[in-house]
């Protein structure tokens, strides 16, 4: 089965099997998501939730992240890994978001991407779920590992992944994809051992024998 064609089929199976999918981070805002993303980084979305409470309580503007200072946020982050470096990045963040937008967040790609510690992957996700702006796909590990297993893509680049589903799926799709592909590496293809006999995806994916009876 060629890519176009798993994929059209993907498109349609998907919204079946996760009709629910959406973002896993909680938050009320674009501000909050973006922090949020930010934190999510080689963290699960999980333990984020649990640590941005008590933020979005001390931090409630783009003033009051430029402001807290880097000692404080390093403590209400640090459970989520990489502490130090994820509190410089929402400081900066903050600070450019000040200086070059009015304390608003960008509703475009490349202005989201430009800032200190947003990438590619982040800008996306906030794009795609507080503004339903879809200008690419949110490309994880699960995107990535489940991109390679379904035959979507032979890249490992998130970037070049992210150019194949593009061609893929019809831009209405972008922003949910993500969300189908990381509930289905979360409940079937898991990294090291994936639920091949019991995947609802069997019987089009050309891994299915990667685990066998």
């Amino acid at each position: 089965m060629k890519p176009h064609q798993l994929a059209s089929l993907l498109a349609q199976k998907f919204p079946q099997l996760y009709p629910d999918a959406h973002c896993e981070l909680l938050y009320s805002n674009p501000l909050e998501l973006l922090v949020a993303t930010i934190l999510s980084a080689q963290c699960t979305d999980v333990r984020v939730n649990q640590v941005t409470p008590a933020l979005f309580q001390r931090c409630k503007t783009v003033e009051d992240y430029a402001s807290i200072s880097q000692q404080e946020l390093e403590t209400i982050v640090h459970s989520t890994g990489f502490f130090r470096n994820k509190a410089t990045a929402i400081r900066k963040t903050a600070a450019a978001l000040l200086e070059k937008h009015a304390g608003k967040i960008p509703q475009s790609l490349a202005e989201l991407s430009a800032l200190p510690g947003v990438g590619r992957k982040t800008a996306n996700v906030v794009l795609s779920n507080v503004f339903e702006i879809h200008e690419g796909v949110v490309v994880d590990t699960h995107v990535g590992r489940l991109s390679q297993r379904l035959g979507l893509t032979r890249h490992h680049q998130p970037v070049k992944i992210e150019q194949d589903l593009m061609k893929l799926f019809p831009q209405k799709n972008w922003g949910i994809l993500s969300h189908w592909l990381i509930l289905h590496g979360r409940r079937r293809c898991y990294a090291r051992k994936p639920d091949c006999i019991e995947c609802e995806l069997r019987l089009i994916c050309p891994s299915k024998d990667l685990v066998k009876k």
